[in-house]
């Protein structure tokens, strides 16, 4: 084996590329040939696209598959605190041996293939799932869709949540644009499922040209909130009185709505142990770490990887809606390839104190760099600017008292070094309410 620690290998990775993003199938299809024969896999799996959402969707799906009793895969990215978040089955992260022995049958097939940290990740995670006598995958793209890694793997179902302009140098400056690519992960006459009322009228033309039966939002399933509860029917199944699901915000339920009418197409084509019990534990019982993910006490923590004017929107609706009755800090460090202007423009009005730190590593953004997108919007005693995050945090926490919340958003990268920065995180970790 050329590395005995899963540290090590990843380190490797890290700089076999010549760049870290490097969009192609060609190399991964090249690798995965001299591992299977076939871009097949033997288990169903369902592709989720698009630019927010994917996660929760994710985590929906595999709840309720995995309460109904099927042993279910997820394949998501990137990760909060540990590289084996990123490939889970039954719920149960991969080992560090599991990985270091995918990793090691995946060098030894590609020969002198190069291939980027996240096509390492993509064919470790299918080769272990193949492994691991699953029923289904459940696969997250990681950046577009039609030229991901993921996208190697055919998918039965392909799921596209809402799609926002993020990413636009890779995928272009428009939401058509930007649909043509999470398109990609359909495939000819497999249905797609679209979270949006609205889908960019690419994604439609694509599914058309492809014969893909396309299921739309408030078109072909519906939602319905009610009080403490939601409702959910499509032409063929009505769910009444369902409990919302364990993930904060009004937009679980366009999520959720979306998973039940993928769900639906599962039973149909012989999923039968899906059930309305199924159904309803899975969506009480889901957890997801990031996404609003809220830690109570004297001064409340609130984590969210939040990074584009969408989830801003989001995120700005629900800190509307959960009452805090003291003041509200923001910690944020963000990449540089984010439109931080936006999403600052959207969360001025919910946030009183802005905390700003630098990332690490050639795609972080300087403290500093932040702090213009918003000056002369608010005065400059609410804009505290610190050299790395941890910093900022700090400061934050010195500067709330008793009934402040502090909120810690920007990046995934910014909610794992906070995460890691807390030591009682690590050491205990607290409990969640999402």
């Amino acid at each position: 084996m050329r590395f005995n620690s899963l540290p090590q290998w990843l380190a490797w990775q890290e700089k076999l590329h010549f760049t870290e993003i490097d969009p192609g199938l060609d190399r991964v299809r090249a690798v995965w040939q001299q591992m299977y024969d076939d871009n097949k896999l033997p288990f169903r799996v369902v592709t989720v696209a698009g630019t927010n959402g994917k996660g929760s969707s994710v985590a929906l799906l595999a709840s309720i598959l995995s309460a109904a009793g099927y042993r279910t895969a997820c394949y998501t990215s990137p990760h909060l605190l540990r590289y084996n978040e990123r490939i889970v089955v039954d719920g149960q992260t991969a080992t560090d041996q599991q990985i270091c022995e995918a990793f090691e049958r995946v060098d030894t097939a590609r020969g002198d293939i190069s291939l980027s940290y996240f096509e390492f990740a993509t064919l470790a995670a299918a080769d272990i799932f193949c492994r691991q006598n699953i029923d289904i995958a459940i696969l997250e793209v990681g950046m577009g869709g039609r030229l991901d890694a993921v996208n190697l793997f055919d998918a039965d179902i392909a799921l596209i949540t809402p799609i926002g302009l993020d990413h636009t140098v890779w995928l272009g400056d428009t939401r058509e644009k930007i649909g043509i690519e999470k398109a990609g992960i359909m495939r000819e006459k497999n249905p797609v499922v679209c979270s949006e009322h609205s889908p960019p009228v690419t994604v439609i033309e694509i599914a058309q040209k492809l014969g893909s039966p396309a299921y739309i939002a408030g078109k072909d399933f519906n939602a319905q909130s009610d009080k403490n509860v939601w409702h959910w029917q499509n032409a063929e199944y009505q769910f009444t009185g369902l409990p919302l699901p364990a993930l904060l915000g009004c937009y679980q339920i366009q999520n959720s709505a979306a998973v039940l009418q993928v769900i639906s197409l599962l039973k149909d084509s012989g999923m039968e142990k899906i059930n309305e019990t199924a159904i309803r534990d899975g969506l009480a019982h889901v957890r997801l770490a990031g996404r609003f993910q809220m830690i109570d006490g004297p001064i409340t923590h609130i984590f969210d990887v939040t990074h584009n004017q969408q989830g801003a929107e989001n995120l700005a609706k629900l800190l509307t809606e959960i009452p805090c009755h003291g003041k509200t800090h923001a910690v944020i460090a963000m990449l540089r390839d984010k439109d931080s202007q936006a999403v600052f423009d959207v969360l001025i009005p919910v946030i009183n104190n802005w905390f700003l730190g630098g990332l690490n590593g050639s795609r972080g953004q300087s403290a500093e760099d932040l702090a213009t997108g918003l000056q002369g919007k608010i005065s400059n005693d609410r804009i505290h600017t610190s050299e790395v995050v941890e910093q900022a945090y700090d400061l934050a926490l010195a500067n709330a008292i008793e009934g402040d919340r502090i909120l810690i958003f920007g990046s995934f990268h910014t909610v794992e070094a906070i995460m890691r920065h807390i030591p009682d995180f690590i050491n205990e970790p607290l409990s969640a309410s999402a």
